[in-house]
């Protein structure tokens, strides 16, 4: 298994090969191993980020550089972890950027296509997040209000998020296919 990112993982494994690439030359990265699924849970925010541009750099150049580099490499599955409410058409610019990376990576050749759409996710953070960490911790009582159309609002552990990926990419089902709060839930299941 190889993974490309930022920076190299705590987590050693004999069959792990972690790579540590800039993600700005992603377009001429051509020296992967062939590979099957990638997995892209890219992401910041506005604020980390420091600027409108930049954050649409990590967002969504980023993202579709690297579907272009899993492309190049064999990939025929692409997994990527979105947000709740992407639309490229939005008037909220975080909302945009995720709905325009999301279009970006359908129009790739990828014969299977998950994206995730989580709300807010739970779970231990490298930065301190103030509003974050208050929504965490209203998160479970809030959940309980979150019914009907709007329980793909509620929060959802990252972990959760990631099990799904895994058994969605062992499925590959083809085509574009979207996962809200219940489907990513009965999929981590699975």
């Amino acid at each position: 298994m190889v993974t490309a990112g930022r920076r190299i993982t705590p987590h050693k494994h004999a069959k792990l090969e972690q790579r540590v690439l800039d993600l700005g030359g992603l377009e001429t990265v051509s020296d992967l191993p062939h590979i099957d699924d990638v997995f892209c849970c890219l992401g910041t925010t506005i604020k980390q980020a420091g600027s409108q541009p930049a954050f649409r750099q990590v967002d969504h150049a980023f993202v579709v550089g690297l579907g272009g580099a899993g492309l190049r490499a064999g990939a025929t599955q692409f997994l990527l972890v979105s947000a709740i409410g992407a639309d490229p058409a939005s008037r909220v610019f975080y909302s945009r950027v995720k709905g325009e990376t999301e279009a970006a990576i359908g129009r790739l050749h990828y014969q299977s296509t998950q994206i995730f759409r989580p709300s807010l996710l739970l779970g231990q953070r490298r930065e301190f997040r103030a509003g974050e960490r208050m929504a965490m911790i209203l998160a479970p009582v809030l959940s309980l209000a979150l019914i009907g159309p709007l329980r793909r609002y509620r929060a959802i552990h990252a972990e959760t998020v990631a099990r799904a990926m895994v058994n969605l990419a062992k499925e590959a089902p083809l085509g574009p296919n979207i996962f809200e709060y219940d489907a990513m839930m009965t999929s981590a299941r699975s």
